[in-house]
């Protein structure tokens, strides 16, 4: 089975799901998620003629003054009555413009004595100034949010503010992570001898967030029998995920555990480095995501791999990451037959490489704050040319 590119392999893993099921909730439990529909507003905003500052309702037509104030109107209690001419009334931030006033005159520009107001500065520039016209954030029925896209604190805001107090989305996809390797021990255990932490599982739930609802499985030892077992009593989930035991080693035993099964596999090995050894496939109606068991492989395959998958089932409609472009800080040298990802560190828009780029050194992913993305066959690269960046940060 040839290596497969990158691009190819993540359209073939996002062709075995389809969208979950819509359930309707609260805001901010939408919050980082995906609209399942478009979102319109239910009220315009702002629903009258708002000020802008503080100071006083008037007609602009009645500069320079002076004017008689008849009264006060304020955020959620506005004035009962017309502004007419030669009058003024106390206004203050966010409080509804009376009907007849067409200007703000700002309080730093204006004296009062008693009831009485004088113009002290330059005064408003026009009609309508210092006033924030009635639906000119937007109006009734006008698209707030479009399906697909991702439901960030502004468009929760702007979902709040249009009337909603609920929305449609996805079903948070459920997932399973399975660690193997008869190396492994919880994190936080004792290590004796060559025994090693897992950090995979605690890494991909931290990386997964609340997108997904996560099961973590623990660590499997690395039997053919053990793994058809937690395989087979994972299949609730929407995705299984393994990380290790999926290259070509004897104690390698994903492939053939997921075989006995009775998954099938779609693929198998990517071109990209660090990360090679991905696989996917389905097992009944559950989608099977097997990561590298180095960390730094895992987390890499899970940033282009795993977390589109995640939104492609919650809806999203650009699940893929998109790159950006940085000016280099440091030479590359040219690339082989395989995309790298390389680890780097990003400031004032200049990247740049980290030294230790094995794919065991979590003390170099500690610092990274983005993946320089070589594709294969790239010639070297040079100090201040521009490169593809992911962020990982």
């Amino acid at each position: 089975m040839s290596l497969l590119p990158v691009a190819e392999a993540q359209a073939r893993l996002l062709a075995l799901a389809t969208f979950l099921p819509t359930e309707s909730v609260p805001l901010i439990e939408a919050a980082g998620r995906w609209a399942a529909e478009d979102v319109t507003a239910r009220r315009t905003q702002p629903a009258a003629d708002l000020s802008m500052m503080d100071g006083y309702a008037i007609r602009f037509a009645d500069m320079p003054g002076p004017w008689i104030v008849i009264g006060e109107s304020r955020a959620g209690a506005g004035l009962d009555k017309s502004i007419g001419q030669g009058q003024a009334a106390r206004i203050f931030t966010g409080a509804p413009v009376p009907e007849g006033a067409d200007a703000i005159l700002v309080q730093e520009e204006a004296a009062r004595d008693g009831e009485l107001l004088h113009l002290s500065g330059e005064g408003p520039a026009g009609p309508g100034s210092s006033i924030r016209p009635r639906g000119s954030d937007f109006a009734e029925e006008e698209r707030l949010i479009a399906s697909g896209d991702l439901l960030t604190p502004g468009r929760i805001a702007a979902a709040a503010v249009g009337g909603h107090g609920m929305l449609s989305v996805r079903r948070r996809p459920r997932i399973t992570l399975i660690s193997t390797g008869d190396e492994l021990v919880a994190p936080g255990k004792a290590t004796d001898g060559v025994m090693l932490p897992a950090s995979n599982g605690v890494m991909l739930q931290a990386l997964i967030g609340r997108t997904a609802v996560v099961r973590d499985a623990g660590i499997t030892p690395d039997r053919l029998d053990a793994l058809v077992t937690a395989f087979r009593t994972a299949v609730d989930a929407d995705i299984i995920v393994t990380t290790g035991g999926a290259s070509v080693g004897d104690h390698d035993l994903v492939r053939p555990a997921l075989a006995e099964a009775g998954a099938s596999l779609d693929f198998w090995r990517i071109a990209m480095r660090p990360g090679k050894p991905l696989l996917a496939g389905k097992l009944g109606s559950t989608i099977v995501l097997g990561l590298p068991g180095n960390p730094v492989s895992a987390f890499v395959t899970a940033r282009l791999f795993l977390l589109p998958l995640v939104a492609h089932l919650g809806g999203a409609r650009n699940p893929t990451p998109s790159t950006e472009r940085a000016r280099l800080a440091a030479p590359l040298p040219a690339v082989g037959n395989r995309d790298d990802y390389v680890r780097a560190t990003l400031s004032e828009g200049r990247v740049t490489p980290l030294p230790n780029q094995d794919s065991g050194a979590l003390s170099t992913l500690a610092l990274a704050d983005a993946l320089i993305v070589r594709l294969a066959g790239a010639p070297p690269a040079s100090v201040d040319e521009i490169v593809d960046i992911l962020r990982v940060a």
